[in-house]
């Protein structure tokens, strides 16, 4: 009976470490979009025009809108700093450098100088404590600098992983829980294969795979549900009312899924899990009618929500390279 009990022991502790493994996963897939902590991506935009985030809550539909940042100054910098499960509404204001939240946690503003003029925002969790780290990466002298600070310790980091020409796309390749540092660096000429290089942060070792041509967008997301970002990339081609066609390498068993969704010429990516089942679903931002389009996970079926102007700013775009 005793060795029952003990292997019993051992096999529920397997599946609740194998199920937060999949569950932080998850929320670092999501937690940028979450605004209301129910497990799934919110469809969001930013209205320039009148500095206000307009957010369309999954959890009952509700509509809510927020007038913050300046108009051509900021630009959406979401991520879930105060580290409550749920999306913040933020900006970078480029002028000055500087981050501006709203916690979801409290209402309170958070502000925070990190970057300068000319710096592209790569906001994310490197150390894994379920908050956004500040972060932002510099071009110069023909290789990109990463500026990281932590905000588990306060500790800043800087060092420089790419060309300048490069594509920085951070996600969790390793599926430690935290952010790698990683590079996609495109084919030379058409056709020509592109390459992505990752530091993994569990063990600091360079991954080195080859994915996508020259021209693709890099859509990084956790499209298994293994807990680890895919290396995927959409692919515009054609005539301008062709299909985009995403190719994802599946990390879990290393298969290729190939899906023809969205227009070449009106449609931005926003993967993201908007349906809750801890997998990034397939999804674009139509610019022409405001419309969501997102290529459901859980059950290969298509949700579309009309959320947003042509001239709107769609926040799940903020992880397409």
């Amino acid at each position: 009976m005793n060795k029952i009990l003990r292997r019993s022991s051992v096999l529920v502790s397997a599946v609740l470490a194998a199920s937060m493994v999949n569950a932080f996963g998850q929320a670092t897939l999501r937690r940028a979009m979450d605004f209301d902590g129910d497990g799934k991506a919110d469809v969001a935009v930013m209205r320039s025009s009148e500095n206000t985030f307009y957010v369309n809550r999954s959890n009952g539909n509700v509509f809510s809108a927020t007038q913050f940042g300046i108009l051509h100054t900021d630009t959406p910098a979401p991520g879930d700093y105060d580290g409550d499960g749920k999306a913040d509404i933020a900006v970078w204001r480029y002028t000055n450098g500087v981050f501006y939240s709203l916690d979801s946690s409290t209402g309170a503003l958070r502000t925070r100088q990190f970057g300068t003029v000319g710096d592209e925002l790569i906001q994310r969790d490197y150390d894994g404590d379920g908050k956004t780290d500040y972060a932002v990466i510099r071009r110069t002298g023909g290789a990109m600098i990463w500026y990281i600070l932590s905000s588990s310790t306060g500790a800043f980091s800087g060092g420089q992983f790419g060309l300048s020409t490069d594509l920085a796309t951070p996600g969790d390749y390793d599926g430690d829980g935290k952010v790698d540092i990683a590079v996609q660096r495109q084919g030379t000429t058409a056709g020509s294969q592109s390459t992505f290089y990752v530091l993994a942060s569990s063990n600091g070792s360079l991954i080195v795979r080859s994915w996508g041509v020259l021209g693709d967008q890099v859509v990084p997301g956790d499209y298994d549900g293994d807990g680890k970002t895919d290396l995927a990339v959409v692919r515009r081609s054609g005539t301008t009312t062709d299909n985009l066609v995403w190719y994802i390498l599946r990390s879990s068993d290393s298969g290729l899924t190939a899906a023809a969704f969205g227009i070449t010429e009106w449609d931005t990516p926003i993967q993201n899990d908007y349906d809750g089942d801890g997998k990034a679903d397939i999804a674009v931002y139509r610019e022409t009618n405001g419309v969501n389009y997102i290529l459901r996970s859980s059950d290969s079926g298509v949700s579309g929500y009309q959320w947003g102007y042509s001239t709107d700013i769609p926040i799940g775009g903020y992880d397409v390279h």
